[in-house]
């Protein structure tokens, strides 16, 4: 939105036209082509070098590790791969804010502000402006790849895909039917949805529920933190997954925190006063993550009841380093200004119904972007895995809706609608590309087994 004179007033593109240019796009870009995949030129291993370089060195054997452990813990941690292979094929070219990690382990509950739980995107590490197909394609092949795992039929597989893109396409295609205000304000309702699953679903979904509900940040607390005999609640160190970071470091740390608080919502900011710093200690997380820069805050009121949040390094999104999508100058203008951890923070908000109220960033004086939320506020989700078939079906269609309540935020999703149709051809596109990612991933699996020794629990190899 921007200010014009009277004069210089324009009326915005109608649904129609927006509607006609998404149709033009199948010109350039038939829609079959989305099957497309180059697999020449690549240099996976490399990659993934190059990220362990930014890392924390002592923590990378662990990440390999995490990696080595199965197919899809290997896919979870290869955002950065399929960005690059994505770049090779053609794409729409329709951008849309993009989570770049929308892989099915990527979805799941959490508290809103209201304290309901609420189920949709909850990792924005590599957020960005991307082809609309880049984070479908990247859900829908975790589809595939998990349900290999557990060795489904490729019957049950394959319509669990085209149920997934058809669900995807008729929530885009709805959404043109709503106003941009409407968009914004459309969320998931987790009792309407249970209320019309199939008993299967809503079994699998309920157990899930329950466990989100478990993890509270107090519980965590309690866990992971002890109030010593001056009072002050201090992290009991669990190496190597939770370790005291040198006091030096710490205290440029809470100049970190300082800094967020100012970057934060007023009313957490007015929150905080209540609340004093009390202790922190270094956290690796998740598969992928492991060895960026990460840690857990604890703050503590006057009674010692705990406030944990979490500080987590921010950088380059994979779509536009590894993927190489110029992101819109006012995306640039503000990343410089702000940092990548402003990025993240500014993305979730967007592809998010409900946010973390307490997110908010940092730019360290090293040159170091970070972002902070609140550490495990009812956050669960549900492994596609351990589904049966029917609700394996049902997990990718909520995920895939979801997406597309996230990819409607954007100003493009009309041209995504006249681009995408009914999804019928997209759906046997992306499910070809999708099984051939499949095998191309594993492919890539083995060669790292190979370059870093089998890791895996109970493999020859293993040490």
């Amino acid at each position: 939105m921007s200010t014009i004179s009277e004069n210089d007033w324009t009326a915005p593109m109608s649904t129609a036209e927006h509607l006609e240019r998404g149709l033009a796009a199948r010109k350039a870009t038939p829609r079959r082509s989305l099957s497309t995949l180059t697999t020449s030129g690549r240099d996976p291993l490399s990659i993934l070098d190059a990220q362990n370089r930014t890392r924390v060195p002592e923590l990378v054997p662990l990440r390999t590790e995490r990696m080595s452990a199965n197919p899809f813990a290997f896919y979870r941690a290869t955002a950065a791969l399929q960005a690059a292979d994505l770049a090779r094929d053609p794409h729409s070219g329709i951008l849309v804010a993009s989570c770049g990690d929308a892989h099915v382990a990527n979805f799941g509950f959490y508290a809103s502000p209201q304290r309901t739980l609420v189920f949709d995107l909850n990792d924005f590490d590599e957020a960005a402006w991307a082809p609309w197909e880049w984070d479908l394609k990247r859900l829908i092949a975790s589809v595939v790849i998990a349900g290999q795992a557990t060795s489904r039929d490729e019957a049950v597989v394959d319509a669990a895909v085209r149920g997934a893109v058809y669900a995807y396409a008729r929530a885009i295609r709805s959404s043109v039917g709503s106003s941009p205000l409407e968009r914004y304000y459309l969320h998931s309702d987790v009792a309407a949805a249970l209320a019309i699953m199939d008993p299967q679903s809503r079994r699998a979904m309920r157990a899930a529920i329950r466990e989100a509900k478990k993890r509270t940040g107090d519980k965590a607390a309690r866990k992971l933190t002890q109030l010593g005999e001056d009072g002050r609640r201090r992290f009991v160190d669990q190496p190597p997954t939770m370790t005291h970071v040198e006091s030096e470091f710490a205290s440029r740390l809470q100049g970190y925190i300082e800094t967020y608080i100012a970057s934060a919502d007023i009313s957490i900011r007015v929150l905080l006063y209540d609340y004093v710093f009390a202790d922190i200690a270094r956290r690796v997380v998740g598969v992928g993550s492991v060895g960026t820069r990460c840690w857990i805050t604890v703050f503590q009121d006057g009674d010692g009841r705990p406030l944990l949040l979490q500080v987590k390094e921010a950088g380059r999104s994979v779509l536009s380093e590894y993927g190489g999508i110029e992101q819109p100058a006012e995306a640039d203008h503000f990343i410089a200004e702000h940092g990548q951890g402003a990025r993240v923070v500014a993305l979730q908000k967007t592809l998010q119904a409900f946010s973390d109220p307490f997110l908010g960033h940092a730019r360290g004086p090293e040159g170091r972007d970070f972002y902070v939320r609140q550490f495990r506020d009812m956050k669960g989700g549900i492994s596609a895995e351990a589904l049966e078939d029917v609700p394996f079906a049902t997990y990718a269609q909520a995920c895939a809706v979801t997406l597309a309540r996230a990819h409607a935020q954007s100003p493009m999703v009309t041209e995504l609608a006249g681009y995408l149709g009914n999804g019928r051809i997209a759906a046997e596109a992306i499910l070809e590309w999708s099984h051939a990612y499949a095998d191309l991933s594993r492919a890539d699996y083995e060669a790292f087994l190979a370059a870093n020794g089998d890791l895996r629990d109970g493999a020859a190899g293993h040490r």
